[in-house]
């Protein structure tokens, strides 16, 4: 016997009626021979992790645009906030660890530069549209490895695709849908304080006061509260409900709606679409791959795949040097 197939009888023994096990779940679009030490979903993790998609996540914009200080949140840092906060909820309920822990991570790879100010850009200017989470899918699917794709599992590309405003079809992928919420509401609140935007006793006491006084209590609380409710019905407490739509109501007034925070969203917005026009009209300029994808799928899609892909730091840079004069050296 394998240390798979252990890992699976174990999972058979100690997970919950309504958990995805790996030995009766975990299908793939191109068959592949099971690995003898990991599960399918071992494996979907491990593949994200190793990724181009996911490194590229160390630089790009959470709240603030291509922050400068060392702490403030990037979509990396972010997605292993929000794979914490869902495998702890994951194994108090007795879901699966592993397949809770791949969406988590892979949730946001398909995310633009600049943060959601990038996806609006995309979205308006794309023919097809533009939204992150489906775009995470056809990262998987069809760019990573020079657009062979990871050939995931169906349902960690059903938690990636529906973790924003559907339902997924496994417990495991709707924990995510709720870690996400968690984690981004008060590591947000955590860099805005920093930032200077707002302060600590700034937060509504309306809020406060339900889910707590500092980043981990407010976190312990929510976490707590959607373990108390079971596996039957993944939810927060009707009053902790209210307070973190209070709390996130207050974000979008005073940072994600701030002229502070986001004075550099019309510059980026323009930055964006002047890269989207140079490249309809230069596709030979595209990098191999996307020149694949262009041949398959057509330009504008593959436009929008390749400037998508780009991190704030590489956006930018490019920008320079297709726009901005360079100096002349002898």
């Amino acid at each position: 016997m394998t240390i798979r197939e252990q890992t699976e009888i174990l999972e058979l023994g100690t997970l919950c009626e309504d958990a995805c096990t790996s030995k009766s779940c975990g299908r793939r679009k191109i068959y592949e021979e099971k690995c003898p030490i990991r599960t399918e979903f071992q494996r979907d993790r491990d593949r994200i992790l190793h990724c181009n998609a996911f490194r590229r996540l160390k630089h790009k914009t959470q709240v603030f645009l291509a922050p400068v200080g060392d702490h403030y949140r990037t979509r990396l840092t972010h997605s292993l906030e929000v794979s914490q906060v869902a495998r702890t909820i994951a194994r108090a309920l007795r879901l699966n660890e592993d397949l809770t822990e791949a969406i988590a991570l892979g949730h946001d790879l398909g995310h633009t530069p600049f943060g959601h100010c990038g996806e609006a850009t995309l979205n308006e200017i794309c023919p097809s549209g533009f939204k992150h989470y489906l775009q995470s899918v056809r990262v998987v699917d069809y760019i990573e490895r020079d657009g062979n794709g990871l050939n995931l599992t169906y349902e960690v590309k059903n938690g990636l695709a529906c973790h924003t405003n559907k339902v997924a079809v496994t417990k495991e992928g709707y924990i995510v849908r709720l870690a996400d919420k968690i984690a981004y509401l008060n590591h947000d609140i955590d860099d805005s304080i920093r930032a200077g935007v707002i302060t600590e006793e700034m937060l509504p006491a309306q809020a406060t006061s339900v889910l707590g006084n500092s980043k981990s209590e407010r976190i312990t609380t929510m976490i707590c509260s959607i373990i108390k409710n079971g596996v039957a019905d993944i939810k927060m407490d009707p009053d902790v409900e209210k307070a973190q739509d209070i709390l996130h109501k207050f974000m979008y007034e005073a940072v994600y709606n701030n002229p502070t925070a986001k004075a550099e969203e019309v510059r980026a917005k323009m930055l964006l679409e002047k890269l989207y026009i140079y490249y309809l009209k230069n596709p030979d300029k595209l990098p191999p791959e996307y020149k694949k994808i262009m041949n398959m799928v057509g330009k504008e899609r593959a436009v929008c795949d390749y400037i998508a892909g780009m991190t704030d730091i590489y956006a930018i840079n490019k920008y320079k040097e297709l726009f901005i004069p360079q100096s002349w050296h002898v």
